[in-house]
């Protein structure tokens, strides 16, 4: 029992010492204010304010032919896997105003990193609709040189690319090089690690990229209110030390502005910034999907009276800049556009077996070689029979 006493005494204090003194702890206050993080309680709009004064005709115009072109980019891909000449496509319908800003406010030595359902904002930054549909296709994995174009290659694991360009992005500051990356996640993304490990990489070293959040309504069947229940996904940006803005994903020229502004603070070393964009799925999640299953045809028409293409043309057209030819120019344009990609997705690619030894490695390992010498062998056997 003795020996038990001296050594609970021991545990708790020592034999003759002082009484323990209370102190007060050191003051404690955030590392950052998080006020000026937070979003705007309502999505920015400019569309029908009286911000639209300050904006540009000629921009305003080239933001107009390029939604219609993207418009009818997405229906005519739709009609291509009716007809079995894509796999798969994720339509950006209703969407196409992130698209078009996205790829419009960056500077061609900047990087794109596009998620699968992405295609328009990199067909919109200059990449050939074919070479874009490639990875839809089952053609290639990538159908072009993400180098060249300064577009990472389409991503279908969710939210993967962003860490990719947050680290492409730290890299460019490290070596000196003016580079922005700016990074496209719907609203399901944002459920993965990979983005919030993203927003933490990106704010601790104050990285030039820019998160652009395509808050469509739907991770396939699974609301919104069903992932998070957070005022908003801007809102995530605050616990990271990330600013954050909320805009309408429909007003072509709001989301231009808020992402403008995003790249050019982030170009003069502000760091990262998180934009959501409130936008609406209109078509299923791809045309594998029965989107009725899940949500009613009543919210698809409401949302369709906010079309971002019709929004924007009956702006311009009160306002005396888009007359009938302005809309003819743009449609037949687009037409041009879709009647080139049919022709050109309706002849059967030429592909070779042995490319599925390409691009793997920089030098291929020893396994590789075994395996592509007897493919060889398998197809020349097979073409000598």
């Amino acid at each position: 029992m003795d020996s038990l006493q001296q050594r609970s005494s021991t545990v708790q204090e020592p034999p003759g010492a002082a009484p323990a003194r209370r102190t007060t702890p050191p003051e404690w206050r955030p590392r950052t204010d998080p006020a000026p993080l937070l979003p705007d309680a309502e999505p920015l709009r400019v569309l029908g304010t009286d911000a639209m004064a300050d904006a540009d005709p000629a921009l305003l115009l080239r933001l107009y032919a390029e939604l219609v072109r993207g418009r009818r980019y997405n229906t005519q891909a739709t009609a291509l896997t009716k007809q079995g000449r894509l796999a798969v496509y994720p339509s950006t319908t209703g969407q196409e105003a992130c698209e078009i800003a996205a790829a419009a406010v960056l500077e061609d030595r900047d990087w794109l990193f596009p998620s699968y359902r992405d295609t328009l904002a990199a067909v919109a930054r200059g990449l050939d609709p074919v070479q874009a549909l490639t990875l839809l296709r089952g053609d290639w994995h990538t159908g072009y040189d993400p180098h060249e174009h300064r577009i990472a290659p389409l991503c279908t694991p969710l939210a993967t690319q962003l860490p990719h360009a947050v680290g492409l992005a730290h890299a460019a500051r490290l070596k000196g090089d003016d580079v922005v990356a700016l990074a496209m996640v719907g609203d399901g993304g944002t459920s993965e690690g990979d983005f919030h490990e993203a927003l933490n990489f990106a704010a601790v070293w104050q990285a030039p990229v820019v998160f652009l959040v395509q808050n469509n309504g739907f991770a396939i069947s699974v609301p919104l209110a069903k992932q998070t229940a957070a005022p908003s996904l801007a809102h995530k940006g605050v616990g990271y030390g990330v600013p954050a803005r909320l805009v309408d994903g429909n007003d072509v020229v709001a989301v231009h502005q808020v992402l403008t502004e995003a790249v050019a603070r982030a170009r003069r070393g502000g760091g990262p910034t998180l934009v959501e964009a409130v936008t609406y799925r209109i078509d299923a999640h791809t045309n594998a999907d029965d989107a009725t299953r899940y949500r009613e045809s009543a919210e698809v028409e409401t949302w369709r009276a906010h079309d971002p293409v019709l929004i924007l043309e009956r702006e311009l057209t009160e306002r005396g800049l888009l007359d009938e030819d302005g809309r003819r120019a743009a449609a037949e344009a687009a037409e041009t556009m879709a009647a080139d990609l049919r022709e050109r997705m309706n002849a059967d690619p030429v592909l070779d077996p042995m490319d599925l030894f390409s691009h793997v490695y920089k030098e291929q390992t020893t396994q590789l070689r075994e395996q592509a010498a007897q493919l060889r062998a398998e197809l020349e056997a097979e073409g000598e029979a």
